[in-house]
């Protein structure tokens, strides 16, 4: 079964931690082992794995997309958000998380984000609990 959450940013571009939803859920599934996987039904948002120990980290990877592909750049895309979609393309739709004794299987300091980048606004993100 497919749950789908809605996400709401707040700012153009934002990293938000959705690292307890995404627990809760494999919780109530009591899926012991198995996999999780997310996907994001939009061209200028994403989800990605990273620290979310230090919030500098959300901050540094912000920074550095809107360095390496600036709003304001010369696109063809004439919506005004095509940095949008090229961060998105870059920080990719979905990822695979590992659940073991009915916890994702994260690093120490790893957590998952979802990836504003043309916000503010409220999206969705799907998620599946999959049994080994």
């Amino acid at each position: 079964m497919i749950k789908t959450i809605s996400v709401k940013t707040s700012q153009r571009n934002q990293l938000i931690d959705i690292t307890s939803e995404i627990q809760s859920i494999v919780s109530e599934s009591a899926v012991s082992d198995g996999t999780v996987e997310l996907f994001v039904p939009h061209t200028t948002a994403a989800v990605t794995i990273n620290e979310n120990s230090d919030p500098d980290v959300e901050t540094d990877i912000n920074t550095f997309l809107e360095k390496l592909i600036p709003q304001n750049s010369e696109f063809r895309h004439a919506e005004g958000n095509s940095d949008s979609h090229l961060k998105s393309s870059l920080v990719g739709p979905g990822l695979r998380v590992f659940i073991s004794n009915g916890r994702l299987l994260l690093g120490t300091w790893q957590g998952i984000y979802f990836c504003e980048f043309d916000g503010p606004r409220t999206r969705k993100l799907h998620i599946k609990v999959l049994i080994d």
